[in-house]
Order: C-alpha cells, then structure tokens, then sequence
C-alpha cells in the first residue's frame, strides 16, 4: 500500500513556531511554556512522559536498509510491506493530514520517516500525538513501506514517548524539496561560541559535528591500534604531579591538602614515561590530557589531548620512520585515502616526508648564515620584523622565534624539522656532529607543529647541566624553562638505553583531518572565556 504524494512542505509542528537561536527571550519563554504545559497534560493522561528503557530493534538507517533488501529480494507482501521494526529517536519533523501524520525521528545514524493513522492506533493514542514537540524522544513499531515519492517509512501501530523535550532545539528551518528529496536549513545554530558552550544542543542540531567526533575517536583508535601492533605497552602516567616537566610551558597549581603540598596537572608525560624505560619496558605509549596555562587561541586549548611513546635502541631518525608509517595509516583509516584537504590545502599523507634542517631553512629565509650570528644581531632581526614577547630570549630561543615567524607558515606538506639549538631542547641528545644542536625534529603541517621529537637524552651528568641552565634562563626572565627535576636525573643514573620518543597533538591531527579551522571544532567542551 502506497500513501499519496506530498508537495513541499515547511516541516513544523503546530502551533509552536520552528525554534531558532533568534527567538526573542519573551517568544522563548512563551514556548517553553507551552510545552510545560503539554508536559502537565501528558501525566494527566497517567502517561509517563521519562521512560527508563526502549527495546528498540533497529537503527534508522539499517530500517531502511532493511527494506531495500526486502524488496530487491521479493520478499514485500501483498500491500509492498517489509517486516516489523522497532526505532526510536528524536522527532525533527511532524506533518499533520487530519486523520494522519508523518514525522521524521533521527537518531545517531540518520533519520526514518514515520506514519501515524488514527484508524491504526485509535482516537486517544492519536489525539495525544498533539502533546508532542519537535526534539521530543519517541519509540515506534510498526510495519515498513515506501510513499509515492519513494521514501522509506515505519506505519505505526504503536508508539512511546520516551523522553519530554521542555527546551525547543535551534534547528532552523527545513524544507525538503518533494520532487529531489533535496533538504535545505535556513536559520539555526549559527553563533560559534554558542555551540561551544551548548555542546549538546551543537551535536544535536549538527550532524557533521557529530561525524567530527567519530573521526576523532577513529583516530584515536587506530594510533592505539598501530602501536600494539609494534609491541609498545599502553600505560598511565600521574596528571597530577610534585614537579612538572617534559616541555616548555607554565603550569596549573593545585593544592592538596591531606599532604599539605602544592602539586601540579602535567604539562607533558614525556619524564614518567621514560622513567619506565630505565625500568626496563622498552616500548611504552600514552593518549592522555595534558594542561598549560597559556593562551587560547585556534591552535591552543588549556586542556588538551596528547600521544607521547618511547621506544628504546632507535633515534630520532627511527622515529621519523615510524612516524611516517604511523601518520598514513591513520589518515587511511579514517578518512578512507592518505590525501585530505585542509582549509583548501591538499594534503598528502603517504611518506617520505621532507626533512629540512632548521639553521638552514631559517638562513635561507633571512638572507644570513644564522649559525653564526650572535644572539644581539638575532634580536635586531626579530625586532625589525616585529617578532613579539622577545623578552628573556636567549639565542636558541630567538632562533625558534624567527623561524616561527619566516618559515612555518610555509611548511604545508608534512615536513620534518630537524636539528635544533640546544637551548631549546633540554631533554633530547647532542646532535652527534655538531654539539650546539640537537638530535631533535618537529612535524610540521599547514603551517603548524603536530608533533615533537627527541633522541632522547640519557646522559645523567649532560641533563642536570641542561636542568642549570635552564634554571638560569628561568632566572633572567624564561617563565617557561624546563625546572630541575632530581628524581628524574636519579632514574637516569641507573642507566637509560638509547631511546626515540615523539609527542603529537590529538586535537590538532583531529583539525587536520576533518577540515576544522579551531582546536575548539575538535574538543567537545572547550575552555572559553566567561561571558
């Protein structure tokens, strides 16, 4: 049995006008109202309007499917009906015809379309149909069929609701196109810092953030998935810790009481991993959340997400390698091809990648041979190309600046950065033929920094000189500089193998491959200023 066609319709729920984040406060509230209302009405009715459970049989897409294949199987009856399904999920659209109704549910694989009669379901079930809200949570069975115009549909023979919705949704407004099926929204949850702040109602509203997400926790799972596969032991590392360390950044203090001493949420889990290297663990790997008091801005989250591993007996040139293998099976696995693009770059994920050195890069940008030039004649060049925050600024310190600002932007295709100023790196080896660098590289992509990487330093006696210098650099002015960490020199002291470890950025690998312009796209409940 086919139903009869329809033209195009606005998709509204009479009498409440489609909810939109431009509803005036008074309008907001006179709807609210209306469905605290509606709320009262449905208990009045003995009805439950917050179940505790649906037995729900099939997701919207796989009812659909479910179809299809019954019908390209010529399995229909009689009246070109498939089996009996069961679906829950929000309702996004409701179509009332007098004796009938269609409505969309979506739940979190797409949406199913639904047809209400009231020769099916009787007067009082399909009376009460008029208590319902867009965004309100429903279950349904019912028996599936195609309309005239082809879509797929549950005709109900009963339905639950499942859970009241008393705040209207910012959808827009949506108009489906009868002749193309073609849906277009209008209005709607347009106010970035909005949707950061209503996550919920973002992902809701937004199925493409939802889809960022999945990608996210792919990703996620397919580093894991690698590094087991190349034997690495996933551990966990304390986030609160008596001394920071294992990066350049200024930490978050807190207090515990019961000890009566200052700790500190990590800003890097880099020293405790390798510590577990000394202890004999060899491959060692953790995704976890990392904390600097810093600045917020489309590359920079107080609180963010963080792959550190360690591997003994390789380099940094072994972890280039691994790093190469790793990246283009992940983006292949979440994105389906190593090629993504990012805000209009075409980015190529398939190694090798390019390894330039920094000294030389940054020379041929500045016009002048960098080695040799004095930390004085460094600052006149960041000064005259209005480098900011040069204040306590040793050479090495200016050399990262300038490079920042002369050479990075450029950097779209994934590109290693290699060999960098001791200053700058106070916990990776002396680079074996030049002692002022070090064995170090960053990955860098579209113009920013995803990754980090050392041959790890396992000289005792060289890290606590680092460790001094760096208290002298904090001394004159560095709020960044690395702090003296003893217990971790002790570990050393037993004795570190050769070791490469790399540090890579989760949400900024997330922006890369879903196209995201900010690290806030990524993170569901970012950190955001007070309004």
């Amino acid at each position: 049995m086919t139903e009869p066609s329809r033209g195009r319709e606005t998709e509204e729920l009479a009498p409440e006008p489609l909810p939109s984040e431009e509803l005036a406060s008074e309008e907001l509230s006179r709807v609210r109202q209306h469905r605290y209302d509606k709320l009262d009405a449905i208990r009045e009715r003995g009805l439950e309007p917050y179940a505790y459970a649906y037995d729900r049989t099939h997701l919207a897409v796989e009812a659909v499917a479910l179809f299809d294949q019954a019908e390209q199987a010529g399995a229909l009856d009689e009246n070109g009906q498939a089996e009996g399904v069961s679906v829950a999920g929000r309702i996004t659209s409701y179509r009332s015809h007098g004796k009938s109704a269609f409505a969309h549910l979506e739940d979190r694989s797409g949406q199913v379309q639904i047809y209400f009669r009231k020769d099916v379901l009787g007067d009082e079930r399909f009376e009460t149909l008029e208590l319902l809200d867009l965004s309100d949570w429903i279950g349904v069975e019912g028996i599936l069929f195609r309309t005239r115009t082809g879509e797929v549909t549950v005709r109900v023979q009963n339905w639950t609701l499942l859970s009241k919705s008393l705040r209207p949704l910012p959808r827009g407004k949506t108009e489906t196109d009868s002749e193309t099926g073609e849906r277009s929204t209008f209005s709607g949850f347009t106010d970035k810092e909005a949707r950061y702040r209503q996550r919920y109602a973002d992902l809701a509203v937004n199925p493409e953030v939802r889809e960022v997400f999945r990608t996210r926790a792919k990703i996620i799972s397919e580093l894991r998935s690698f590094l087991d596969g190349e034997d690495f032991l996933e551990v966990e590392t304390p986030a609160l810790q008596p001394l920071y360390g294992g990066a350049a950044a200024r930490p978050f203090l807190t207090k515990h009481n019961a000890l009566d001493r200052t700790l500190y949420l990590r800003i890097a889990d880099e020293l405790y991993l390798k510590r577990l290297i000394v202890g004999g663990l060899e491959r060692v790997y953790e995704i976890c959340k990392d904390f600097r008091n810093e600045g917020v801005d489309r590359f920079h989250n107080p609180e963010f997400t963080m792959l550190e591993f360690y591997q003994a007996f390789i380099d940094y040139r072994g972890v280039m390698d691994l790093t190469e293998r790793m990246l283009e099976r992940v983006v292949r696995s979440a994105t389906g091809s190593p090629e993504v693009v990012y805000q209009g770059h075409e980015l190529n994920f398939a190694g090798p990648y390019e390894r330039i050195p920094m000294l030389g890069s940054l020379s041929d940008a500045l016009g002048a041979d960098v080695a040799v030039l004095s930390a004085d004649d460094l600052r006149s060049h960041a000064e005259r190309l209005k480098v900011p925050d040069l204040e306590g600024a040793g050479w090495g310190k200016l050399i990262d600046k300038l490079f920042g600002e002369l050479v990075q932007p450029k950097l779209i295709q994934p590109t290693f950065v290699m060999d960098h100023p001791k200053e700058l790196s106070p916990l990776a080896k002396p680079h074996r033929d030049n002692p002022d660098l070090t064995e170090r590289f960053e990955l860098f992509i579209a113009g920013e920094e995803i990754a980090n990487a050392f041959s790890e330093l396992n000289d005792p006696i060289d890290q606590r000189q680092r460790f001094e210098e760096q208290a002298r650099l904090k001394e004159a002015g560095d709020d960044e500089a690395h702090p003296i960490d003893e217990d971790y020199v002790r570990a050393l002291e037993y004795g570190m193998p050769p070791t490469g470890g790399l540090g890579m950025g989760i949400d900024r690998l997330t922006m890369l491959l879903t196209d995201q312009p900010s690290i806030r796209d990524v993170i569901l409940f970012p950190t955001l200023r007070d309004v």
